[in-house]
């Protein structure tokens, strides 16, 4: 799974001549099938409906001009990491239920590593909305799309220089790394978004309506909580009380469940963006020609 289910050497190989059954990974998750029934048809989810709709969310940020966002550049690189980690499901469920290759595995991990750090692309999407609504001022300032290209290859060399650690090392030398990117991430992501919709809730203070623009802006970063809360929160929430856990418990029930949740944003995201940009608002990253450039009403996290 996402950190921690991922292991190089499928033990249930060496006991069935047929290969592993594909509901469990220890031969002890036999008794607890149901969280790799959920974690292969999340891998199905992803491949079926979260490759096509990144590849949609790529095509429709790179034919943009006028109209372009400040946070499309990185939609944009967080569409290209979920959808090569969709792309992966094929090479990831032949290995674990065929192959048990430990080339493939160390693939497998690099994969799994990209995910784990993706959300840093999240972040980099939170700050630049909330720039744009809580500090305008400074907004305008750096607002070039020079200061993101290297934003995005600062994140682009941490998230490689993970995934590689991750994948040539395995998933036990970078556990420390990944509880702190994590909480890190999730910590700015409610930050941004809890200041986001303050700052609009303050702006209509004392009116009877809120302006169609704000509501839509406001509706939004309400649905974005409640992605970051749904995809993150569980992660986040499991890690002080792993000890706590049996092994069958963490390993065969809770990690393999909440990381597939998290997994999940991989489809949730894209989704996300195209019920806004199928509602003609142009993207809900970007904005339509009568929108205000620092509306963040169509910004996706």
């Amino acid at each position: 799974m996402s950190n921690h289910t991922d292991l190089p050497v499928n033990s249930t190989a060496s006991q069935d001549p047929h290969g592993p059954p594909p509901w469990y990974q220890y031969p002890v998750c036999a008794v607890a099938p149901y969280a790799f029934i959920f974690y292969f048809g999340g891998k199905v989810f992803n491949l079926a409906v979260g490759t096509p709709c990144n590849l949609l969310v790529m095509w429709h940020i790179a034919r943009k001009k006028s109209d372009a966002s400040t946070s499309d550049i990185f939609i944009f690189n967080l569409a290209v990491l979920d959808a090569y980690f969709c792309l992966m499901t094929p090479v990831d469920m032949v290995n674990r239920l065929l192959l048990d290759d430990g080339g493939v595995w160390v693939l497998q991990r690099f994969a799994y590593g990209v995910k784990d750090v993706a959300p840093l692309f999240l972040v980099c999407i939170c700050l630049d909305r909330y720039t744009a609504v809580v500090h305008p001022v400074l907004f305008t300032r750096v607002r070039d799309n020079k200061i993101r290209i290297c934003v995005s290859a600062a994140t682009w060399g941490l998230i490689l220089a993970y995934a590689v650690t991750k994948g040539v090392l395995g998933i036990m030398s970078v556990t420390g790394v990944f509880s702190g990117v994590i909480l890190f991430s999730f910590s700015v992501m409610v930050f941004c978004n809890v200041s986001v919709i303050w700052a609009l809730r303050r702006s209509v203070a004392g009116k009877e309506e809120m302006h169609p623009v704000k509501k839509r802006a406001f509706r939004m970063v309400l649905t974005i909580m409640a992605i970051i809360v749904l995809n993150y929160l569980p992660p986040v929430a499991l890690m002080p009380f792993v000890p706590y856990y049996s092994f069958v418990e963490y390993r065969c029930k809770i990690a393999v469940s909440v990381f597939t949740i998290m997994d999940l944003s991989c489809s949730i995201e894209p989704l996300l963006y195209i019920s806004k940009m199928e509602r003609g608002e142009g993207g809900c990253c970007g904005r339509s020609s009568s929108e205000k450039p620092l509306d963040v009403g169509h910004i996706r996290s």
